[in-house]
Order: C-alpha cells, then sequence, then structure tokens
C-alpha cells in the first residue's frame, strides 16, 4: 500500500510540474511531493508493522532505512550543489538514479519472498536515471513521473500481491 500511495504522490508532482505555472516550480513541487511521500509512506510501513502484530519486523525495517537513506541523503545534498551551481538540469536523472542505488542496496536486508522485486524495482530506476541524462530537459518531468509515480504503483502492486499470497 505504501508504494502504490508514494506512486500516486509522484504523479501528482509531475501532472503539476507539466502545468504552465508548475514549471517554473518543478524544483519545489518535487521536494514536497518527495517529503510528504517518504512520511506517508513511512507511517504506512510501521502501521502495517504495528497492525500486523510483527514487532519482529522492526529490526529488517531499521536496517532496510539504514541502507535506503545515505543515497537519499547525499541526493539531498547534491540537489542543492547542483541547484546553487546552475545545474539544475541534472538533477532529475541524479534522483532517479540515486534512489535505484538506495533501493538496490535496501533489498539486500528485505524478505526474501521480495528481495527480487525491491531488485528489480531499484535497477529500473537506476535505468530510468542513466536515460534520463540523455534527454532533453522537456522530458525530465516525464521521467520523473514514470519512476516516482509509476515505477513506485506497479512495484506497489506486485509486493502487495506478494506479501498477502504467504
Amino acid at each position: 500500500m505504501a508504494g502504490i500511495v508514494m506512486g500516486g504522490i509522484g504523479l501528482l508532482a509531475s501532472i503539476l510540474v507539466s502545468l504552465p505555472w508548475g514549471e517554473s516550480h518543478w524544483l519545489g513541487i518535487w521536494l514536497a511531493a518527495a517529503c510528504i511521500a517518504f512520511l506517508l509512506g513511512g507511517a504506512l510501513v510501521a502501521r502495517q508493522i504495528v497492525r500486523r502484530g510483527h514487532s519482529r519486523y522492526w529490526g529488517p525495517a531499521r536496517k532496510f532505512l539504514l541502507c535506503l537513506c545515505p543515497a537519499l541523503l547525499a541526493g539531498a545534498v547534491l540537489t542543492w550543489v547542483q541547484w546553487t551551481s546552475g545545474l539544475a538540469s541534472a538533477i532529475p536523472g541524479m534522483w532517479l538514479l540515486l534512489y535505484g542505488c538506495s533501493v538496490l542496496s535496501a533489498s539486500t536486508v528485505t524478505s526474501a519472498a521480495i528481495t527480487r522485486l525491491i531488485a528489480a524495482m531499484g535497477g529500473l530506476f537506476v535505468a530510468l536515471g542513466l536515460l534520463t541524462f540523455t534527454l532533453p530537459a522537456a522530458a525530465h518531468a516525464a521521467m520523473l513521473g514514470l519512476g516516482f509515480g509509476c515505477l513506485h504503483i506497479l512495484f506497489g502492486v506486485l509486493i502487495g500481491r506478494s506479501t498477502h499470497a504467504r
């Protein structure tokens, strides 16, 4: 469920940025969307752990965050560096690439049932990031929407089916 909600937020950000008034505010829109998605996604995962009474999952959840957060922090720092250096056109590709790397890293501490799914999602984010670097800036909002919107929704559904099948 968390992935689907995060994907919906990503799609909404992509739509807002594509509107005429949103183009000049793309960075603020995406940063706000990232913060909201991180908080809501985390809250939904925590709620699911508590609701199922699986206190044994707090350890793996902590390890997942410890694998995920360093690359996200690097992305935040590099976003500021690129923005202030006039290299804003590199930010979307960097976000997708670093997010993919963080998800790939985090896949190593997930349950066996979803490790492949998480790793595949991370790999697709990496590929989208690399592709985004080759595309004109006009395509960047669509690439961010494809990654942070569509991939999150797709893998949210796949992971949900996988975990409910057990």
